[in-house]
């Protein structure tokens, strides 16, 4: 059966879940029809709390989410019965086939039958940054459609991660002892977008040498003058495999919302967040327009005079610019 727009989007917010998989799906392709039904669902969303996990490769992200989501469902002091979850995973697309394995929603397989939990993988399809370009709309569609905690797994990358950080209300960095470059992660940056700070697989040697050297890292962390106290990066160790540390992290991550929330912070973020959102969306739209309306083959021909070394990048932009202004 294929519904309308309208129709899709009514049974979105009825709850239905195919219609919210199939939405998805068009998201995921830039359908228009899928695109229609995500503005008529646009306002509705607003209200989740976004959370995302990132990190580099072993770390353990999969497992992290999927006991943080499953105490999430189970209920806290805060929510006793629980609170609606959305995991979007992220996985990484094949450079030669483009496909991907989808390995987290493999992994995530024992949350699987719990109406209050709705999980999503999806191919990065090339996009750096640890998301995929439509994960955003991805997310849009979960929040409007109730979902009040959206988690979301980055690729996996390392320390070019740091789209999430646009996109999250709370970021959460992920590391474990052992890999050799907690070092190169502080100098890369990485650990600059975390909110909160998690050492996971505590149980292997050298754990507490991490836990220590990412505690000193935060500690340096320079501020104003006179600024409004920031809010304390919190650095926890976990055993995932264990659920130990779980319940402190989502202490730490409720803990997050509320200063959030106390600070104004919130609103910053979210205007940041849309800023970029649409700044994304203009960039690909003028670009698609720009090579539309250039003449036929004019475009390709330029390709093969910065080739040939007739012309340079900027001197080709600057006539391609030209042309389209004609």
């Amino acid at each position: 059966m294929k519904w309308t727009s309208t129709e899709m989007a009514a049974r979105v917010l009825a709850g239905d879940r195919l219609a919210l998989a199939r939405l998805l799906t068009l998201i995921e392709n830039e359908d228009p029809h899928g695109l229609e039904a995500l503005s008529i669902l646009y306002p509705q969303s607003g209200n989740a709390h976004i959370i995302g996990i990132t990190g580099a490769p072993g770390t353990g992200k999969s497992t992290l989410v999927n006991r943080l989501a499953r105490l999430l469902r189970d209920g806290s002091a805060e929510a006793p019965d629980g609170v609606r979850v959305a995991v979007v995973a992220v996985d990484p697309s094949s450079p030669f086939s483009g496909g991907a394995i989808l390995g987290d929603r493999i992994r995530m397989r024992d949350l699987a039958g719990d109406p209050g939990l709705f999980i999503r993988s999806m191919a990065s399809r090339g996009a750096l940054g640890g998301l995929a370009r439509t994960t955003a709309g991805v997310v849009e569609a979960l929040d409007a459609a109730g979902y009040q905690c959206i988690l979301i797994e980055t690729v996996g990358a390392g320390q070019a991660e740091v789209e999430i950080a646009r996109l999250a209300h709370t970021t959460v960095v992920v590391d474990a002892p052992g890999r050799g470059d907690d070092v190169q992660a502080i100098k890369a940056g990485i650990l600059e977008i975390a909110d909160i700070l998690v050492v996971n697989k505590f149980d292997l040697p050298s754990a507490e040498n991490t836990l220590m050297a990412l505690k000193a890292a935060m500690s340096m962390a320079n501020y104003e003058e006179g600024e409004e106290q920031p809010w304390q990066v919190p650095v926890l160790p976990a055993v995932a495999t264990r659920g130990e540390g779980i319940d402190a992290l989502a202490e730490s991550i409720a803990a997050h919302r509320r200063y959030l929330e106390r600070s104004g912070e919130l609103q910053s973020r979210d205007r940041a967040r849309v800023t970029a959102r649409l700044q994304e969306l203009l960039r690909e739209r003028l670009e698609r327009d720009f090579l539309d309306r250039l003449p036929d083959g004019r475009y390709e021909a330029m390709i093969e005079e910065v080739l040939a070394r007739k012309r340079s990048p900027t001197e080709a932009v600057a006539e391609l610019l030209q042309a389209f202004a004609a």
